[in-house]
């Protein structure tokens, strides 16, 4: 087999593999009688493993891989390090909660806490659209332009995603979660053996010599240019790891399909400590691409593992990568189909509806729109620096949302409602109109700002709301 073929029919080979071993382990479980919770939550059978498996894949995907290892600097190892962070509020403060109100949806605690389901449903719209416009697109972009430089494909970046998205719509559409959560932990032990190779190949590459590098690009502190100013360390970089690992439904779902809080804490507790490790995966071989081949942004992973890795071996790992995206891409749909059934369908339209199939349709939707908005991201400065920009749109005002629900009783949701609705305004200015300081500084400006405005709000509603913080429970 000549060297042209054999990296496609390995790739192939293994990513067949998966699909047919995640098949045989999904086709002996016993399902729930509850329809909803059997294809969101996988009738809340995963235990720890999958959980962990599920939370690194669905985060280290293309965006992830190819974004952080574009960027070229040491710097973005901070996204893995405050990850952790966020994954400890998520297993000791959200994870209980969300167990103790029995909640099929991120979004149902803000319901059973403010004792409205108005702000669920606008919390629900904004994910929605944020999973649409920014994430999907970006999942599907970057894990397109990973095959384009891969395998030096000549189809256009945007043919490269409608396949990955066709794979992606097949999973989360037919297998629901349990599906999704199986083959993120094969190809999650794939990626981190596969990238750990690609690390130590292109090392050996280099002669273990990082020499010639920029000391800008090697420091983890930054200043006052650079992607992430050491300031912003303190400020809102913590709070997006919330977000992103605590309220996030694409996230949290995987700790939501756990049998206990207990099984929940040990699969998030493991993630995090993998996290810790990731740089490796994420960081340091975009620093030696840039001593390779320069500066090459979104491309340099890819030409990195074309050049560094044997045929047979780059192509196990292009079908870990393809696992990656996959995993991101079909987790996301399943999010967003959990949170249009549940939160919007079942209570405004049909709630004896088929969620099954309600929860298809939406995902088909959910993937033609997202691959019309691919050819939006392809002049993108830095993907991962996109990606953190415009996920402030409904991030921080969503954030502030749960920390009223967590901290404070009941509260006037009118007061919320407003509070939403400033937080997206007010980034957005910043964002589109004035931008006086980083966006990492803006994001917490914007949180703060919009606690405050929702604090001030209730009351002068007479809403009361006096802090009754509940702590965890394990």
């Amino acid at each position: 087999m000549t060297a042209d073929w054999l990296q496609p029919t390995v790739f192939f080979s293994l990513t067949a593999l998966v699909a047919v071993l995640t098949w045989a382990k999904c086709r002996h479980t016993v399902h729930s009688s509850d329809s909803s919770k059997d294809y969101f939550l996988a009738g809340g059978s995963l235990t720890w493993p999958f959980i962990a498996g599920s939370l690194l894949l669905t985060n280290l995907s293309a965006e992830q891989i190819v974004g952080m290892n574009g960027a070229q600097v040491m710097l973005v190892a901070w996204w893995e390090f405050g990850a952790a962070a966020g994954l400890l509020v998520l297993a000791k403060v959200l994870i209980p909660m969300y167990y103790k109100y029995q909640c099929t949806t991120t979004t149902e605690l803000l319901e059973r806490r403010l004792g409205d389901a108005s702000v669920r449903t606008i919390v629900s719209i904004l994910f929605l659209l944020g999973y649409m416009f920014i994430l999907l697109p970006v999942v599907l972009y970057t894990g397109a332009v990973f095959m384009k430089s891969m395998f030096h494909l000549q189809w256009p970046v945007l043919a490269i995603a409608a396949v990955l998205a066709a794979i992606g719509l097949l999973y989360a559409a037919f297998g629901g979660l349990r599906a999704i959560a199986i083959s993120d932990t094969y190809n999650g032990l794939g990626l981190l053996v596969m990238g750990l190779a690609v690390t130590v190949f292109a090392m050996a590459a280099v002669d273990w010599d990082l020499s010639g590098i920029p000391a800008e690009r090697l420091t983890l502190w930054g200043g006052s240019t650079s992607d992430i100013p050491w300031p912003t360390l303190i400020t809102g970089m913590l709070f997006i790891h919330i977000f992103y690992w605590g309220t996030n439904m694409v996230i949290a779902q995987r700790a939501l399909a756990a049998g206990s809080v207990r099984e929940a804490q040990k699969g998030i507790y493991a993630a995090a400590g993998f996290k810790l490790l990731t740089p490796l995966i994420v960081v340091l071989p975009g620093l030696i691409a840039f001593k390779l081949f320069g500066d090459v942004d979104d491309v340099a992973y890819g030409r990195l593992v074309a050049a560094v890795l044997p045929p047979w071996l780059s192509g196990a790992f292009a079908a870990v990568i393809a696992g990656a995206v996959l995993s991101s891409f079909n987790s996301t749909l399943n999010s967003a189909s959990a949170l249009y059934t549940c939160d919007l369908h079942a209570k405004y339209i049909n709630g004896a509806a088929d969620y099954r199939r309600v929860g298809q349709r939406v995902a088909v939707v959910f993937t033609l729109v997202s691959l019309a908005v691919v050819p939006v991201f392809e002049h993108a400065r830095s993907i991962i620096d996109t990606l953190q920009r415009l996920n402030g749109l409904y991030s921080m005002p969503v954030l502030a949302a749960f920390v009223v629900a967590v901290v404070f009783g009941r509260v006037n949701t009118l007061a919320v409602r407003i509070g939403l609705a400033f937080g997206v305004l007010l980034y957005a200015g910043f964002t589109f109109v004035w931008s006086p300081l980083h966006y990492i500084h803006l994001m917490f400006i914007t949180l703060v700002s919009t606690v405050a405005l929702i604090w001030l709000l209730n009351r002068l509603l007479g809403g009361g709301g006096s802090a009754i913080f509940l702590p965890a429970q394990s």
